[in-house]
């Protein structure tokens, strides 16, 4: 069965890619710059109090040291021995550094090949680790999106993008179950799972990925057969996630935005959905016109919203970024190394 990365994008597909994501970010950033005073987001900026948006910052810094208690229950050995911490913080800190510096999303396949190479991984058997990983990632934020829509803070007559918070609730959870269904049946029946999506789809390629991928999550899911350690991976991301969105909210603070923390994980919620979508290098973009569309709901003006969004991306940006670097001076070669690794 082919790995992950056997099918990769042509050159020119990068190119189109790269130049899709920078318009996408730029036609967003424009967006939400719509009506909004360079001045006025300064002068928003120059007055936030410091103290909650340094608490925020370092609340969204701790997510990655959540991050490596939760990689370490998922990646184990043959004798199902976790690995050692250091190596597996080098590579979180530098697929996450990644991500804000380098164009393509290029953060994953940096984080599977930095661990491969500093702990002695297979490369298939560390990102299929992290598929896993971004399994627990998307039922733990549907599931926060999905309380947060049902909260009484939120007014059901609100609607986003013409549609009711009832409604978007009820395909939260919907979308949930799915993807729950999807892993317990790779698990349970990775054959069926892979007749199925090949009875399906007519496109013997794209066949091929998917199944590659079943295959890789089936491989990650096997460690959780444990039930102690399955618990201990939604316990973490449960924490993960909260912590992440506690972040939002305690910068709210900073810029006196009347939100509350139901109102912070809608915004989480959206704004994880909302970054999906291709993009700059860290997101910019993206994520400060989610921020300013779910704020508006709050009654919360474009230019107070706009101001908090790029203070706490910029601000949370740097911490992960400088440990990163740090971090790919621990890799044999550093960035030259990486690409000279092979899966």
């Amino acid at each position: 069965m082919s790995s992950p990365d056997s099918y990769p994008p042509a050159p020119r597909r990068r190119v189109l890619h790269a130049l899709l994501g920078v318009g996408i970010s730029l036609g967003l950033l424009y967006w939400a710059l719509r009506g909004v005073s360079l001045r006025d987001v300064l002068g928003h900026v120059a007055e936030a109090k410091p103290l909650p948006l340094v608490v925020a910052v370092f609340l969204a810094t701790v997510t990655f040291p959540l991050r490596l208690l939760r990689w370490r229950l998922l990646l184990r050995d043959e004798k199902g021995r976790s690995y050692p911490p250091g190596p597996l913080w080098h590579a979180i800190a530098v697929g996450f550094m990644a991500n804000n510096v380098l164009p393509l999303r290029a953060g994953e396949l940096v984080r599977s090949f930095a661990a491969s190479r500093l702990a002695r991984i297979r490369f298939t058997t560390v990102f299929s680790s992290i598929a896993v990983e971004r399994i627990f990632d998307a039922l733990t934020v549907v599931g926060l999106l999905s309380l947060a829509l049902l909260s009484p803070s939120l007014p059901s007559s609100v609607s986003v993008a013409s549609v009711s918070v009832a409604r978007m609730a009820q395909t939260g959870s919907l979308i949930g179950v799915l993807a729950l269904l999807s892993a317990i049946l790779v698990l349970a029946a990775p054959l069926a799972a892979e007749r199925m999506v090949r009875r399906l789809l007519p496109w013997p390629r794209l066949a091929d990925r998917i199944v590659s991928l079943i295959e890789g999550v089936r491989q990650g899911l096997v460690v959780l057969r444990t039930p102690a350690r399955l618990i201990l991976v939604v316990f973490w991301s449960l924490v993960l996630w909260l912590v992440n969105a506690l972040a939002f909210y305690v910068g709210f603070a900073s810029f006196g935005i009347p939100v509350s923390f139901s109102g912070a994980l809608l915004l989480q919620g959206l704004v994880v959905l909302g970054i999906s979508v291709p993009s700059t290098p860290g997101f910019f973009g993206p994520f400060e016109a989610v921020i300013v569309a779910v704020l508006k709901l709050f009654g919360v003006p474009s230019d107070v919203a706009f101001s908090y969004a790029i203070a706490f991306h910029l601000t949370s940006f740097i911490p992960i970024t400088l440990l990163g670097l740090w971090s790919l001076t621990r890799i044999p070669g550093g960035l030259q190394g990486l690409r000279e690794a092979r899966p």
